[in-house]
């Protein structure tokens, strides 16, 4: 049976120093926290039905397994892999790894506004969407182009 939003939810994924969200960088990232941003997510997952699952960690290899979970319970991923976008390229090999599962990147800030090294970015190579310079309300757009990408369900019609 494929997992769709009815009966999987997507995974949010967030890497190094978004624990300190709302605190860290508020000219750059916002005063929204990780909590104001899973309540997003929810809102947004539950108009089409479905639910979320958020995680953080400032453990590269703690995202990868996480990442492996999410092939086998999830329907879906909207990742911020923070500063690991630049350098992880263990991170776009596990996504790699989800044949078939949509995949968005989303970050909060533009990073093409910023330092040349922010510019590359090897989760684009695997993610479906990019969303970048949002604000935290990228994270809503990557769980709504989840569900686009999934089409729709029951309770869309």
């Amino acid at each position: 049976m494929p997992r769709t939003l009815a009966n999987a939810p997507i995974m949010i994924l967030n890497g190094p120093n978004l624990n300190l969200l709302g605190q860290r960088q508020p000219e750059i990232y916002g005063s929204e926290t990780l909590a104001d941003v899973e309540a997003l997510c929810a809102e947004a997952a539950a108009a089409h039905g479905g639910t979320v699952d958020l995680r953080q960690s400032n453990h590269e290899g703690e995202l990868i397994d996480w990442i492996h979970e999410a092939r086998r319970n999830h329907c879906g991923i909207v990742i911020n892999p923070g500063a690991y976008t630049h350098t992880s390229i263990a991170l776009l090999d596990a996504l790699n790894t989800c044949d078939g599962m949509p995949v968005v990147e989303v970050h909060i800030s533009n990073i093409h506004k910023r330092e040349s090294f922010r510019h590359l970015s090897y989760v684009s190579l695997r993610a479906d969407g990019v969303i970048a310079g949002c604000g935290v309300q990228g994270y809503a757009f990557g769980v709504q182009r989840i569900a686009a990408l999934l089409g729709p369900t029951r309770t869309d019609t």
